[in-house]
């Protein structure tokens, strides 16, 4: 029988892709951080909760085209941006293998991860006629997570994971340009994804009289 329940503290780091900046998927730039919970249905299936604090920033002096190296703002400076996501995501974790520390063979195991996600940020409201930004507020929007991981316990009920988790969003505003922005060239309007890699100390406990059958 396996423990039931995890928590975890996980810390890492955050990047984006977007109109500012670099296009790369994996570049944490930012120090972020979040909790999570882990309700472990049977051994290859948990259920999960995250509260994750996310940094984003982005910089065209740093981007890898030439188009946004080149393009400057109104006050003839590169466009760059900083912004504060926090995320509260709920979902499933499978498992390749099955996982149960108090066993001695199934110690270890990749896996899974899919979730939805609501998110909190700063967005642009309005803007100057000249085409500044007149008026920020902060917006909460849908994201749906998705990404892997590793994980092994550590020593007694402690585990430690690594994990790598990509945020698709329903805005393009998380750098506060978009379609609608006034005078701005853009390269494209797609949505902006922000994603988390790191580390997680987690301690399991709870030991239930059997695992849920089913899955």
């Amino acid at each position: 029988m396996g423990q039931l329940h995890e928590v975890g503290l996980t810390i890492g780091g955050t990047n984006y892709v977007g109109d500012i900046g670099k296009n790369y998927y994996f570049y944490p730039n930012q120090l972020a951080g979040g909790l999570t919970y882990k309700y472990n249905w049977n051994p290859r299936i948990a259920l999960r909760a995250t509260y994750s604090f996310l940094p984003i920033s982005g910089n065209d002096a740093d981007a890898d085209t030439g188009f946004r190296r080149d393009r400057l703002d109104a006050s003839g400076k590169t466009y760059k941006f900083s912004n504060n996501i926090n995320e509260l995501a709920a979902g499933i974790e499978y498992n390749f293998y099955e996982y149960d520390l108090s066993s001695y063979d199934k110690t270890w195991t990749p896996y899974l991860i899919l979730e939805l996600a609501v998110f909190n940020h700063t967005n642009v409201s309005s803007y100057l006629t000249t085409g500044g930004i007149e008026k920020f507020e902060k917006k909460t929007s849908l994201a749906i997570p998705f990404g892997f991981g590793y994980k092994s316990k550590l020593y007694g009920t402690l585990a430690l994971a690594i994990e790598a988790k990509f945020r698709y969003t329903f805005e393009d505003g998380l750098d506060y340009l978009s379609k609608d922005t006034p005078n701005v060239n853009l390269e494209g309007t797609g949505n902006d994804w922000y994603m988390f890699t790191g580390v997680s100390l987690i301690y399991t406990f709870g030991r239930p009289a059997c695992y849920t059958n089913g899955f």
